[in-house]
């Protein structure tokens, strides 16, 4: 089978859609399966292009036998609506313009910025090739929940978009439960649409000793902490948990938060304002680096601001924690949370709920026999989200596809 994909995030970006996107390639190439991805030249979250590229109309590479074309795009910070759709539109334009060229049997277009679907859409048209739209997030809605976008006209045309991209796909595969629920109550046929949820590369994310020379660096030898590693956007709730913070008198507990985004500034002056000495900021880490970070947390902390879009995601964080025995505060209801309940691994509280966060934090950081327990949940939670057999699980989709 020859299958081209398309996504506007690939490594050596190392946020959740580039990793998901790669680990499934490269099994599939290992399956006989001929892969050509189309994305962007890597500049996330920075809108930088990484050393070693650049931002060019059209040049190739292979990565672990995927065949990747990296195409021109406008190019710009993970900050700012109008820019950032600037810069998805770009790479749709530049990615139906290369795929033109791409001899494949089936097309598979990621969200979550519909463009990128919208690009799938139309090469699917003119190829007359099926097409599957991967569903990773709820957008517009997850930006009109967050007040990124508030022009009603804007936000009513994404959503009619939105549905036409649905109904054009030939399949849809989401990543939970809750977007499948949501999917088919809009109307979209229940027989179309399957789920494939994110997990962990258990040969990457798995259980290492602490990492005494960043423990040493950032002064946390003696420390107990939670760790927040990813996106700083509008949709996680950061504020929130800086506010919290403030309460916290222990001084053996401290908190580590490593990434970018929208609301990274915000929330470092905010820590700033407060004057938290229990706080550390980091900048990203590069991909490879991001288990050693894992390593030296005690928890691992994934918070999201309280929306019903929110209930119906799972944070690809959970999976990469539980493979490396972290234990899990979550500050997200819905599904993610039934998971983390189910196999014990780690403890939730409702979101933006002041209260359950406190007590959620001394917890899980003063009953070491608790915290045992949920080790072994971990452990349970991430055998059961190995990134390949999920990989397998999307491979028998695309040959259904493929035979249909």
């Amino acid at each position: 089978m020859k299958l081209l994909f398309l996504t506007d995030n690939f490594p050596p970006e190392s946020n959740a859609p580039a990793s998901r996107t790669y680990e499934h390639c490269k099994e599939w190439v290992k399956e006989g399966v001929e892969v050509t991805v189309i994305t962007c030249n890597p500049n996330f979250p920075y809108g930088k292009v990484y050393e070693g590229y650049k931002n060019r109309l059209y040049q190739r590479e292979v990565m672990d036998g995927i065949k990747v074309i990296r195409v021109w795009s406008y190019m710009t910070e993970n900050k700012g609506a109008i820019k950032r759709i600037l810069d998805y539109v770009s790479y749709a334009f530049s990615a139906v313009i290369a795929g033109l060229f791409i001899k494949t049997d089936l097309i598979i277009a990621t969200s979550p910025q519909l463009f990128t679907a919208l690009s799938g859409c139309i090469l699917a048209k003119i190829r007359r090739k099926p097409w599957i739209f991967e569903l990773r997030d709820l957008w517009p809605e997850g930006i009109k929940d967050t007040g990124a976008i508030k022009n009603k006209k804007i936000l009513d045309f994404l959503v009619k978009m939105e549905l036409c991209l649905y109904r054009k796909s030939d399949f849809v595969v989401t990543v939970s439960k809750g977007l499948k629920e949501n999917l088919v109550s809009r109307g979209i046929e229940e027989t179309k649409i399957d789920i494939v949820t994110n997990g962990a590369n258990l040969e990457l994310f798995k259980p290492i000793g602490k990492n005494k020379e960043i423990l040493h660096t950032l002064g946390l030898e003696n420390k107990f902490i939670f760790g927040y590693i990813g996106t700083h956007g509008l949709a996680h709730g950061l504020e929130f948990i800086i506010e919290c913070i403030k309460e916290i008198k222990n001084e053996r507990i401290h908190f580590l938060f490593i990434g970018t985004g929208a609301k990274k500034d915000a929330v470092v002056a905010l820590a700033e304002k407060l004057e938290l000495n229990n706080v550390t900021f980091l900048d990203p880490v590069q991909k490879s680096e991001v288990a050693d970070y894992i390593s030296v947390i005690d928890v691992a902390l994934i918070p999201l601001t309280k929306t019903d879009i929110h209930a119906s995601l799972i944070p690809s964080k959970i999976f990469e924690s539980a493979s490396m025995l972290k234990p899990i505060l979550l500050g997200v209801e819905g599904e993610a949370a039934a998971i983390v309940k189910r196999h014990n691994a780690g403890l939730v509280f409702e979101s933006e709920n002041k209260k359950e966060f406190l007590e959620g934090v001394e917890k899980i950081s003063s009953n070491d026999v608790l915290y045992d327990e949920l080790q072994k949940g971990c452990n349970e939670l991430a055998e059961e989200f190995d990134r390949k057999k999920l990989a397998s699980k999307m491979l028998k989709i695309l040959n259904k596809m493929k035979e249909s």
